[in-house]
């Protein structure tokens, strides 16, 4: 019997050990999943979601007003450089055309593309494994990105029409391009906006994200502000460039009005090549970038700014749910 006695003890002592190391490695993943996620990703009550919704929606909407007010003078001139066909002059006044009427999309757009993409972000984030943690931040973008378009195209179209100088007011060139092309014209250009904004809101936060969640891992803190706002310059910047000829196809589609240059994305892009050459496709690319970086700089500064404040605004869990 002894030596059946010692055969169980060493049996039991390496199923103990064996637990013993299953739980040091799941405790291990646990650290490594927090390490790579820019989010808490405790499990959520329906109240922590509508707080994350609401949250995002502030952030979004706060960030998307500052920046296009800011920048709005730089997109006005890439507008127009890229509206231009062939050695066209560029009219530096009236910058500002259009600001008003853009703002009141803006802000809407803003707070719906970050109210969807930031739980969307951390929904996706706890179904997929860690190193996935790029697939979410691009799926996240791209849904995002699907839900603004239908508050952004129509204040994009109208106000690429004011930049140009097509309209003076935004009630103006909205009642004539709905009377004149009737409702699909505040949508003209959708297809080849989302061939350009789908891909630009994906590949912007996902390389946004996961450089700040190296950064962050790295330095073992979190982020402050101006460290945040370098990362959105980069992204942003690079993205921009990146993105370019998709940006000046959806302006010319969206800038012909009624005259119906081009038949649709493929037909506009040979037209481009075949009457302006290649380099066409890159019209506007210096104040795009720059437009662009200084944009993502300033929107993620304000957005995880707003986004902390709002946080350290939370109501405490008491002392009972706590224990719950």
């Amino acid at each position: 019997m002894g030596p059946f006695t010692l055969a169980v003890d060493t049996k039991s002592s390496s199923l103990v050990s064996s637990d013993v190391s299953n739980r040091k490695i799941k405790n291990l993943q646990l650290q490594t999943k927090k390490c790579f996620a820019s989010v808490s990703m405790e499990e959520e009550k329906p109240f922590d979601f509508l707080r994350i919704l609401f949250e995002g929606i502030i952030a979004g909407g706060t960030a998307g007003v500052v920046v296009e007010t800011a920048l709005y003078p730089i997109d006005t001139i890439k507008t127009r450089l890229q509206a231009a066909r062939g050695g066209g002059k560029i009219v530096l006044k009236g910058l500002y055309s259009g600001l008003a009427g853009n703002l009141a999309g803006v802000l809407p757009a803003s707070a719906v593309f970050v109210g969807v993409y930031e739980p969307t972000k951390q929904k996706l984030l706890k179904l997929f494994p860690e190193n996935l943690s790029a697939v979410a931040h691009l799926t996240a973008g791209a849904i995002g990105g699907i839900a603004a378009s239908l508050i952004r195209v129509p204040t994009e179209v109208v106000k690429q029409r004011m930049q140009t100088g097509q309209f003076t007011s935004a009630s103006n060139a909205v009642h004539v391009i709905a009377s004149k092309e009737g409702f699909k014209g505040l949508y003209a250009g959708y297809g080849s906006f989302l061939l350009r904004d789908l891909p630009f809101d994906a590949i912007q936060f996902c390389i946004y994200e996961q450089i700040r969640i190296g950064y962050k891992a790295t330095a073992r803190r979190d982020l402050n502000d101006p460290e945040n706002a370098i990362i959105g310059a980069f992204a942003g910047a690079l993205t921009g460039a990146i993105t370019t000829p998709l940006d000046v196809i959806k302006t010319r589609l969206m800038v012909q009005g009624s005259a119906n240059q081009y038949k649709g994305i493929f037909d506009c892009v040979q037209t481009i090549i075949r009457e302006e050459g290649p380099s066409a496709l890159l019209k506007g690319i210096q104040p795009r970038v720059l437009w662009i970086g200084i944009g993502g700089s300033i929107f993620f500064g304000v957005l995880e700014s707003t986004k902390r404040l709002l946080a350290e605004r939370r109501p405490k869990p008491t002392q009972q749910s706590q224990h719950d």
